[in-house]
């Protein structure tokens, strides 16, 4: 909802240096600038320099200008819900934060935000390059600046956002794959639904060949120290890292993190059956951060702890 604002103040803050008329060179980490106008820091944070950072929050009201950032922020809203109210310039819009909506701040961006009480929230800072290297491989036209969304409705891109939070699972290997993998998806849905342009894809050509399939499953294989990002896998195969995600799950059925961490499952499996390793050991052999991470991602996937699921198959 929008309504104008007459001889609004703020019009000529955000005019001033370092506001929406800013350069590139000018605009503030996303990061940074949450942790400024949120004054707390992330629950969680997962981050790699080149597809940017999923990060949860739960903050309080909030009554601050948002500086213009580097990065495209997304994000929605797991639980509760709250009032939001966006001010740029002589425009208001007014949404509600709650369960299957996004808001979106397009990356250079400023506006005065209003939040009345508490906010649990899961933001993506997404780089424009990202963005760009996503159209380009998918085949779309170059991207314009994403739309501006408060408490839009959206339950897939909500929906992506929640589960980048809920799969993380103490393994850096597994967790990189997911979040290069979450990354590219939920930018291919922005690009469809959140630039104002009609975006389409490229059709699926079929699955890799058996050779480059196989050769991608050997690195996968490797040992846990192996380099299984999603640009070796790609590189290896050719092929752009989006070709290569839908060639891959159109081989196997599986997404390459999930492949994987089902091999990992199996890994685990067969030594907690076969050997007296103890579980401790078998966490770390499998690249876990932690038997704790460990025993939380074996429990998710089977419904026992690894000791539990031991004691049943001997």
């Amino acid at each position: 909802m929008k309504r104008p604002i007459d001889n609004d103040p703020l019009e000529a803050l955000l005019a001033a240096p370092g506001h929406g008329g800013s350069t590139r060179t000018q605009q503030r980490a996303a990061e940074a600038e949450m942790a400024r106008v949120l004054k707390t820091a992330p629950l969680q944070v997962a981050s790699d320099p080149s597809n940017g950072a999923i990060a949860h929050w739960k903050h309080g009201a909030l009554h601050d200008v948002v500086e213009p950032m580097r990065d495209h922020v997304i994000m929605t809203y797991p639980t509760g819900v709250q009032r939001l109210e966006r001010r740029t310039g002589r425009s208001v819009v007014i949404g509600t934060a709650r369960s299957g909506v996004v808001t979106i701040i397009p990356a250079g961006s400023s506006a005065k935000w209003d939040i009345p009480g508490p906010v649990d929230v899961i933001q993506l800072y997404l780089p424009r390059t990202t963005l760009e290297r996503v159209a380009r491989e998918a085949g779309a036209s170059a991207p314009g600046d994403l739309l501006e969304r408060t408490g839009h409705p959206d339950s897939i891109t909500s929906g992506l956002l929640m589960s980048a939070a809920d799969v993380l699972e103490g393994n850096a290997t597994l967790d990189a794959l997911f979040r290069h993998q979450l990354t590219d998806l939920l930018t291919t849905r922005l690009l469809a639904a959140h630039t104002g342009e009609l975006v389409t894809l490229e059709p699926i050509m079929g699955g890799l060949s058996p050779h480059v399939l196989r050769r991608a499953i050997e690195r996968l294989r490797s040992g846990s120290g192996a380099d299984v990002s999603l640009a070796a896998l790609a590189s290896d195969a050719g092929l752009s890292r989006f070709h290569f995600c839908r060639a891959f799950k159109e081989s196997t059925g599986l997404s390459p993190h999930a492949w994987l961490r089902q091999q990992r499952l199996e890994r685990a499996m067969n030594m907690l059956r076969d050997t007296d390793a103890s579980i401790e050991l078998v966490a770390a052999e499998l690249g876990y951060a932690s038997q704790t991470a460990f025993t939380a991602a074996f429990k998710k996937l089977t419904g026992d702890t690894p000791s539990e699921w031991r004691r049943r198959m001997r």
